[in-house]
């Protein structure tokens, strides 16, 4: 995949899969977040207004989320899985506020762990992130974060192989890692490997359904090996998670294509 690849409306011929690898940022619109989550934007935004989640305005005072921001999503994710409704989930994070701003009182400021460190030499395009990295995974701090960006460094030097440990290596050190699956995917995929991107991709649905771009490249991927119910149900699940995509049409052409394959012929 690359940043210029399109969607190819001549299905069933080899279409691009939706985005490009995933890796975890410095920051994060709240776009990102509801695209990533499958929070709603009001949702996002109340619990910033709220204080619940800190989010930072920038150019047209659009909000913004940092790493700890993600943390803290991830752990909604989390209470998710356990069958926690959204009201639920609110409460709890309002009574681990309260702890935190407790525990801060006093605080003036703190220093950057090496992962966060890393995260910003990333941002800025610098060589050295690697390296504070590697740091991060010797000392212990968000390992399987810093393993992840690590495969997306080497994605970009053309190294897959070891991109691929490095994705792997993530997955050992945490087994629900979103990203780390989903970039396994989109390796697998472009590799043609397509019982084990489907896998990757299927592991990614079920930590977090509300993820949106797995389920485009889902569809891909069972089309590809004839399970044409399984690619109608992941297109129409991306459909309703990202009504609001540039590219819906598109979305409901391959839809409409689908069902014309699937169709009886008289």
């Amino acid at each position: 995949m690359n940043e210029n690849s399109k969607k190819v409306l001549s299905f069933p011929s080899r279409v691009p899969a939706k985005a490009d690898y995933q890796r975890v940022k410095a920051s994060y619109s709240v776009g990102e977040i509801k695209q990533l989550f499958g929070l709603s934007e009001r949702t996002i935004r109340r619990w910033t207004e709220q204080g619940i989640i800190q989010g930072t305005p920038g150019t047209n005072n659009e909000l913004s989320y940092d790493f700890q921001a993600l943390t803290q999503f991830r752990r909604v994710r989390e209470l998710r899985a356990q069958g926690q409704t959204i009201r639920q989930i609110e409460a709890e994070l309002q009574g681990q506020l309260h702890l935190f701003r407790g525990a801060e009182r006093g605080r003036v400021s703190r220093l950057l762990t090496p992962f966060e460190e890393a995260l910003l030499l990333h941002e800025q395009g610098d060589v050295k992130a690697a390296e504070s990295y590697q740091e991060a995974i010797n000392d212990g701090d968000n390992v399987a974060e810093a393993y992840c960006n690590l495969g997306i460094i080497n994605l970009e030097l053309a190294q897959l192989g070891k991109a691929l440990d490095n994705f792997t290596l993530a997955l050992k050190h945490e087994p629900r890692h979103v990203e780390a699956h989903y970039n396994l995917g989109n390796l697998y995929y472009d590799a043609g490997e397509l019982s084990l991107a489907r896998l990757h991709y299927e592991a990614a649905s079920q930590i977090e359904s509300g993820f949106s771009l797995v389920y485009f490249n889902l569809a891909l991927v069972y089309h590809r090996i004839g399970d044409l119910a399984s690619a109608l149900s992941a297109l129409e699940r991306y459909k309703q998670l990202a009504p609001d995509d540039e590219e819906i049409e598109a979305v409901d052409q391959l839809l409409k294509v689908m069902l014309e394959s699937r169709s009886p012929r008289r």
